[in-house]
């Protein structure tokens, strides 16, 4: 059977692909390896949430009596909280599932690689291979753990995000190699499990793709949580021949020390998943190693278009969602089903979120980058302190940042770090998307008691307006 669009995997890139195109007319085969859904939805985003989740009760519950309760006996069941983190995976899969019949899309399972225009082989299970046809295909085939030399990962004391989750029994210490969203949103998890959690991280401070006053409130928070933080640091070796692991850690002034625990967790970033799938056969455009598109996703090969962290925009769910529904839609602008093109994507306006506790969320540049860029800009800084809302939720830790452009009131950039504040995000998005200025966030009423008024607050502390602080 002739497929009008073939998608290459089904993570949160691939499966709104082949809705979008379904949407639009088209006839749609999804071909994915594993489990619907992806890394994201298996393995990543949703039950690492879900682990977060347990994790934070299980904090409340050991603070109950700040908030005027009595419960006695306190305990966790590290089994019970990864097999509902689990839970939670497989009822998400199974959405996607009823999303596929329902917009009458053909799931094929095995391994798909390109062989040549407008095939696909797909490898099952059993080892059968069959040829799936169509006149465009997608290529979602997302990423993985990265490997580094000197840290290669046995899925027993060196392992990556995947193990870190499913763990049978609970280390009582660990090494957390790297500090963006995924490295401390474990260390979070485990340190407040009752695990003994050390941070090694290679730049200056961690989180370091955010704000420098971000990173430093984190580090504090983390500090008072009783995680051990070294920055400047590089983890050389890794005996393991042990009961445990002894890494040899490098610090900033050149001496070695040495780190032991149980178990070492890399998390040293993503690498695409783009090897053995065809590109190369096909000359498919490849550089430092991910695939080279256009602003509408097509590659070097007409008909073929790759987006998520296949990719070189951020390796981030909500993205390749965004890239895969612009790929599908470009493909029927192509095929005259859509009156225009879709609108390119700003990558300039991309929020992050890092789930650990205190959550962190940004979008837009930080200080350093907007001043580096050009700009005079007026900053604004309300922390939660003194928030009524947070004073009367338990959780004042915490600020939200703003910068604007000091001549026409630009709203360049807002990072936020304190309860909720991935839900608080969307704001400024909408409003950066808007070209809202100051002006207009100062007179939009913005409800009271709430965390949200937070964003208001620090835009009317840039301008000298701050009426709570």
């Amino acid at each position: 059977m002739a497929y009008d669009v073939i998608v290459l995997g089904s993570g949160p890139g691939g499966y709104p692909a082949a809705i979008r195109a379904s949407q639009l007319g088209f006839k749609v085969a999804i071909v994915e390896k594993e489990s619907l859904g992806g890394v994201c939805l298996n393995w990543g985003c949703i039950p690492t949430k879900a682990l977060l989740k347990s994790a934070q009760v299980y904090e409340y519950l050991k603070h109950a009596q700040s908030y005027g309760l009595q419960v006695q006996g306190v305990a966790h069941d590290f089994g019970a909280v990864v097999k509902r983190s689990r839970g939670v995976a497989d009822k998400m899969s199974k959405g996607v599932q009823f999303l596929m019949k329902k917009n009458k899309i053909d799931v094929v399972m095995g391994y798909g690689k390109i062989a040549g225009r407008g095939k696909v082989e797909v490898t099952a299970a059993d080892g059968s291979k069959q040829i799936v046809e169509g006149k465009y295909i997608i290529i979602a085939t997302g990423g993985r753990s990265r490997e580094l030399p000197n840290l290669k990962q046995d899925g027993q004391k060196i392992i990556g995000y995947r193990e870190a989750m499913v763990l049978p029994t609970q280390p009582s210490s660990m090494i957390v190699v790297g500090s963006g969203a995924i490295g401390v949103e474990f260390a979070y998890f485990y340190n407040s499990m009752g695990t003994k959690v050390t941070i090694v991280e290679y730049l200056p401070r961690i989180v370091p793709v955010e704000d420098e006053d971000i990173s430093k409130e984190l580090e504090k928070q983390y500090k008072k949580q009783g995680i051990n933080i070294m920055t400047n640091a590089s983890v050389e070796s890794v005996d393991t021949s042990g009961s445990g692991v002894r890494a040899q850690v490098k610090l900033q002034d050149g001496s070695t020390t040495t780190v032991e625990a149980d178990i070492l967790l890399s998390a040293v970033g993503v690498v695409a998943n783009i090897e053995n799938i065809g590109l190369e056969e096909n000359g498919i455009q490849t550089d430092k190693g991910k695939i080279v598109v256009d602003k509408y996703y097509q590659t070097s090969v007409p008909g073929i278009y790759a987006i998520g962290d296949a990719t070189p925009g951020q390796a981030l769910a909500h993205v390749a969602s965004k890239e895969g529904i612009n790929a599908a839609e470009h493909i029927a602008y192509m095929e005259k089903k859509h009156h225009h093109a879709p609108e390119a994507m700003d990558y300039g306006n991309i929020p992050g979120c890092t789930y650990c506790i205190p959550e962190i969320a940004s979008v837009g540049m930080t200080e350093k980058a907007a001043k580096e860029a050009g700009y005079e800009v007026k900053v604004g800084k309300f922390p939660f302190m003194a928030s009524g809302k947070a004073s009367a939720s338990g959780n004042t830790d915490g600020f939200v940042k703003v910068i604007y452009d000091a001549k026409y009131g630009e709203f360049l950039g807002c990072h936020m770090i304190g309860t909720n504040v991935t839900e608080m995000i969307a704001e400024a998005v909408v409003a950066r998307k808007l070209e809202t200025t100051a002006h207009e966030i100062l007179n939009a009423v913005h409800p009271h008691p709430t965390m949200s008024e937070a964003l208001k607050e620090a835009t009317a502390a840039a301008f000298g307006e701050a009426i709570d602080i």
